[in-house]
């Protein structure tokens, strides 16, 4: 098992110090469901919501969440993020699967901006919809891949 990096040798937390990796590209790949009543989702396929069009809303604040991730996660590092996208599709009558892929040139991942964007993008979704649907639920927030650093590669079997 790997050494929980968070932490000092006396248990104190700690920004983990990343003065000393090389910076490489880093890429990480998240995704998430939300589960709604089939006549929200097609609410939100018609475009036919009241507060406008959900997906392009919540596309944008999970890109804006990814971006801001050092902000809301504690020992996260700020990262100049050089990519981030949030992406929507259908599941069946009563899903939409979000996922978001983020990019670094770094010295540290982007996994945590990966899974922020997802989390808040469904978080919009829930925030759109839920007048016409309390039911609403979040599920399989999940990391899919990572690649870069010294870590190197990952991927979800």
């Amino acid at each position: 098992m790997n050494v929980l990096t968070h932490f000092d040798d006396q248990g104190a937390s700690r920004m983990v110090d990343t003065s000393q990796k090389p910076e490489s590209l880093r890429e990480a790949r998240a995704s998430g469901l939300v589960r709604l009543q089939p006549a929200t989702v097609q609410l939100i396929r018609d475009r036919r919501m009241a507060k406008g069009d959900v997906l392009e809303v919540a596309r944008l604040a999970g890109i804006q969440a990814a971006k801001r991730t050092g902000e809301l996660i504690p020992l996260c590092h700020p990262l100049p993020i050089t990519s981030a996208a949030v992406d929507f599709t259908f599941e069946g009558t009563d899903a939409v699967r979000i996922a978001a892929t983020v990019r670094v040139w770094g010295r540290t991942g982007v996994e945590m901006e990966a899974l922020t964007a997802v989390s808040v993008a469904a978080l919009t979704i829930y925030d759109m919809c839920k007048a016409v649907d309390r039911g609403i639920v979040i599920e399989q927030i999940r990391l899919e891949a990572k690649s870069g650093g010294t870590s190197g590669d990952w991927r979800r079997s």
